[in-house]
């Protein structure tokens, strides 16, 4: 699917549950935490507002889910800020407690929501994602006929907005490409597709995750560029069982997330172009 930039009268179809992974896997020792001297990165300051407030902020903006809930270890994470605090209180936002593994966390996040399906999956670093693309993806989603979506955005959108940025990207034979840190589960099938996050995720930074998460086959597909995205996705779909399908994001800003200062200060950057653009418009 290719997505357009949404306005607000594409606020279409059922809700939708949204999970947020928050979870500190490395504690103080991450390195974005350590900027600030926080307990997880996903507190740390950026742009003026803790980075979690931002996500969970575009997440209740998009007006395509009811509730938030985020997978995090502690429930006074949630409560970090006032805006924060004022969410779960209203209960728009909701603690999940986090497991030993990304996989463990939203197996178990299924099961705790109840009635989770069709269910919206970020992370807590994504501190660029606006309404617009997750309006946009969540549209694909409802669209979708398959059991499982991931939201993509090509280098080429990327490299309009960040030609210098030195970000990578996984390529195959249609060029390069990354992940939003977008993934949706439609039904009961897709929960299979799961157990690829046992290791953890950044498959771009850590190739060999993808032959320990997707097997040997798909991790030739991919090193040898024997096929295009959807070839791709098509090879590790059938090996999990998995219908899957692609919303291609048209969000340059959309695969970047926050884990490394030099990722921290684009997205500080970014942040602070759309203030000044939004206090012109004012």
């Amino acid at each position: 699917m290719t997505s357009q930039n949404a306005t607000s009268t594409d606020r279409t179809g059922p809700k939708t549950s949204a999970l947020v992974m928050a979870a500190s896997r490395r504690g103080v020792d991450d390195p974005v935490a350590k900027l600030q001297q926080k307990s997880h990165k996903c507190l740390v300051e950026i742009g003026g507002q803790v980075m979690l407030e931002i996500v969970l902020e575009a997440l209740i903006d998009s007006a395509c889910f009811e509730r938030v809930h985020v997978s995090v270890d502690r429930p006074d994470i949630l409560t970090a800020t006032p805006k924060m605090s004022a969410w779960v209180d209203e209960g728009r936002v909701i603690f999940v407690q986090s497991h030993g593994n990304l996989a463990d966390s939203v197996l178990k996040a299924v099961e705790e929501i109840g009635d989770a399906l069709p269910l919206v999956i970020t992370t807590g670093d994504n501190a660029l994602h606006t309404p617009e693309i997750i309006r946009d993806f969540v549209r694909d989603v409802h669209a979708s006929d398959d059991d499982a979506v991931v939201g993509l955005t090509r280098e080429a959108v990327v490299l309009r907005e960040y030609a210098n940025s030195g970000l990578a990207f996984h390529r195959l034979k249609d060029g390069g490409f990354s992940s939003c840190n977008l993934y949706a589960l439609k039904n009961q099938n897709a929960l299979k597709a799961v157990k690829i996050f046992e290791g953890g995720g950044q498959f771009g930074k850590r190739h060999i995750r993808i032959l320990k998460a997707f097997g040997l086959w798909p991790f030739i597909v991919y090193k040898l560029k024997l096929a295009d995205v959807s070839g791709l996705v098509n090879v590790i779909g059938r090996r999990l069982r998995v219908s899957v399908e692609i919303s291609w994001l048209d969000y340059p800003w959309g695969p970047i997330d926050v884990d490394h200062k030099l990722s921290y200060e684009l997205a500080e950057a970014t942040l602070a172009e759309r203030a000044l653009r939004r206090s012109n418009h004012a």
